[in-house]
């Protein structure tokens, strides 16, 4: 690894240069005068895509789309790009310390998710805008600033011309990956396309492409010598193994190597492209140095490998893996399963892998060659509904269902009738119609289940999920939902819907109750309920209707989440008169205000008063309005023991308020100090969840 990154260097290190800070630089910037004349190795440089502006006054000038301009907001060595304008032009220098507009900073040029402002006049740049240009192939970049290795930590500094033009001299290296980007229904998970990159070669620079390019060529290099050395007794195999895992090192590389790299202005480093499942959109993205020790460097992906080869082989007694497809026959029998099965349309997984598979085939189609056979990574068996590449929706669920019930039927075949399968499905629901919420992803896999002889006799939610999305308010799971199936009972019974409704209602409460008193997070509580919902429903043969027609799995799906919110509703009876105020008031209102009149007839509806509301610190009233308290606005020195009467809206938002302040312990402290306000304020947390 360490000759590739040399020779790599020798052959294109004339692309990545060194900086010199001059004396020039340290006039207006006294903390760069300890390295004037020193040069020093770069880091990273940090890019804005930039576009026309759509002035009319301004049509030559190229404005950068940057989401921000601060470069480090680390305490006391932050750094930031000042943009100068002077007449129809800009130029871009790096200063250090607290910028004197820290928000407009945070914010760049960006207004909204994909759209902007022209730095030079200030005029709107619109997403559909930057799309055309993209398609019309003139989106270009422009140099924002240069992160270098310094004595006792990084540098910025402000781009120069040498280093915008070194760059751009990589223009004539030969590219690779000129695969075409999958036209997906949706650009969740293809985020780049919209913009005109609908090639995997535009997802890097020219002068990223000829690193990559070139550590692949030196790959075969490093493996046909080591195959003619005799100091290993089966050199053949030897460089074999060697080239795979250089090759998963180029692999490492190339996901810190794009155009869909951002820097981390708080770790101050280089993050990788696949932060999640996706090709987003990066529109300020970074482009890192492989030959410097630092973020993003060959030496670094070489040296994890390095690490994972010292500890091989890695076995324990009884461990042994192989790979086969789930829909085809399996000597196997009587085995204890346990699956994750594809999530109906989640992620393009195929599509994505082909960003790695380019730089990979390069070097390993030689001593892979069945795996590497083909041009673009094989996708037509991937047990995935996108209508894409089955000629559209109702062909696509078609063949999901199709499939899955396949793989589902070998594993009931395969299955030990003693032990439960246990399935995970972390599939949202996230389909709501006018008969309710329900899910084709959920419908047409328990459809595939069910059809193969399989019921759902529970659910085991178990916390395993990274929650930092739920922080940020992103309507994520927190725990994995895994589905306890066995073999149906060959003498099921026959139901009528009005018995399968009658057996939901008798028992998903205590289901429920089950679930909320595990702790299970509000977000995946839906999740969490198709399971003794849908072990309701699969005890039967069938559930059949009025008409003698069958129950569909969606309907049956809409029934339990109907019956869920019912549930919910139920569990309203615990609460408190001035709690059941502030609910009804919060279904309609939120934290705005609302008339004093609205507020008083519901008042005595609930059998209490807006005075007693208003004295207990539920709500502000004046000036003929009412409006709830956020959690900030409570009394910072309110004590459920000297508070008398404690209403679980109180308990629930002051719990939110101390959490925020001083975390889980602080939180904990005060539900001890509830009592048993506590339990029903975590039932208020769940309804408040739902609506």
């Amino acid at each position: 690894g360490k000759w590739m990154r040399d020779e790599a260097e020798k052959r294109i290190g004339h692309l990545y240069p060194k900086v010199e800070v001059t004396a020039a630089m340290a006039e207006e910037r006294p903390d760069l005068a300890r390295y004037v004349g020193r040069k020093l190795t770069v880091i990273a440089w940090l890019w804005a895509r930039t576009v026309k502006s759509p002035n009319p006054a301004h049509p030559d000038v190229r404005v950068p789309l940057t989401t921000t301009f601060m470069l480090s907001a680390k305490k006391g060595k932050e750094a930031y790009v000042a943009p100068v304008v002077h007449n129809a032009n800009y130029k871009l220098e790096v200063k250090v310390g607290t910028p004197a507009d820290r928000a407009a900073t945070l914010k760049g040029t960006k207004v909204s998710r994909n759209s902007f402002r022209c730095l030079v006049s200030g005029t709107p740049i619109s997403g559909d805008y930057i799309k055309a240009e993209g398609k019309a192939g003139c989106i270009d970049n422009c140099l924002m600033a240069i992160v270098a290795e310094g004595d006792r930590g990084r540098v910025y500094l402000s781009p120069t011309t040498q280093q915008d033009e070194i760059a751009r001299q990589a223009e004539g290296e030969p590219n690779r990956g000129a695969i075409s980007i999958p036209v997906c229904g949706s650009t969740q998970y293809i985020g780049v396309r919209p913009y005109g990159m609908d090639s995997f070669d535009s997802l890097f620079t020219p002068r990223q492409t000829a690193v990559l390019a070139t550590l692949a060529e030196l790959i075969d290099e490093v493996t046909n010598e080591v195959s003619k050395a005799s100091v290993v007794e089966d050199a053949a195999a030897y460089a074999r193994a060697l080239a795979v895992y250089l090759a998963l090192s180029v692999g490492r590389q190339t996901n810190r190597s794009s155009n869909l790299n951002f820097w981390d202005r708080i770790g101050e480093n280089i993050q990788q492209v696949f932060a999640r499942q996706a090709l987003s959109m990066v529109w300020d993205f970074v482009e890192s140095n492989p030959f410097s020790n630092s973020s993003g460097s060959f030496a670094g992906q070489v040296g994890y490998l390095a690490e994972v080869v010292a500890r091989l082989p890695a076995r324990s007694p009884g461990s042994s893996a192989t790979q086969h497809d789930a829909v085809l026959p399996h000597p196997k029998t009587g085995t204890l399963i346990s699956t994750e099965p594809p999530y109906y349309d989640n992620i393009p997984y195929a599509d994505l892998a082909d960003f790695f598979y380019v730089w990979l085939r390069p070097s390993l189609k030689a001593v892979m060659p069945s795996l590497f056979a083909t041009l673009a990574t094989p996708k037509d068996d991937e047990l995935v509904a996108f209508a894409h590449r089955h000629g559209g929706r109702s062909e696509a669920e078609g063949f999901f269902l199709s499939k899955m019930t396949e793989a589902m039927g070998r594993l009931w075949r395969q299955a030990h009738p003693a032990c439960a399968v246990t399935i995970y499905y972390a599939f949202r629901q996230a389909e709501a119609t006018n008969e309710g919420v329900a899910s084709t992803g959920w419908q047409t896999f328990l459809e595939a289940a069910i059809e193969s002889g399989f019921s759902v006799t529970g659910t085991w939610p178990i916390r395993t999920e990274y929650t930092g999305a739920l922080k940020t308010k992103k309507s994520t799971l927190a725990s994995s939902i895994i589905l306890v199936c066995r073999h149906r009972a060959p003498d099921a019974p026959l139901a009528t819907r009005k018995e399968f409704v009658d057996s939901l209602k008798a028992e998903l409460p205590t289901a429920l109750a089950h679930l909320q008193s595990g702790g299970i997070a509000p977000v995946d509580l839906a999740q969490a309920a198709i399971g003794p919902g849908m072990a309701v429903y699969t005890r039967y043969a069938k559930v059949v209707d009025a008409a003698g027609e069958p129950v569909t799995v969606r309907e049956a799906l809409t029934l339990i989440n109907q019956t869920l919110d019912e549930c919910l509703s139920a569990q309203e009876g615990d609460f408190d008169a001035d709690t059941r105020w502030a609910l009804a008031w919060f279904e309609q209102h939120g934290f705005e205000d609302g008339d004093y009149g609205d507020a008083e007839t519901l008042s005595k509806a609930k059998n209490t008063s807006v005075a007693s509301l208003q004295a207990s610190g539920i709500l502000q009233s004046q000036a003929g309005k009412v409006r709830l308290h956020i959690p900030l606005a409570l009394r910072a020195d309110w004590n459920p023991r000297s508070a008398g009467r404690v209403q679980a809206w109180l308990a629930l938002h002051h719990l939110i308020r101390v959490h925020d302040a001083g975390g889980e312990a602080a939180a904990a402290t005060l539900v001890r100090d509830l009592g048993g306000v506590a339990e029903t304020a975590r039932e208020l947390a769940y309804r408040l969840y739902a609506i």
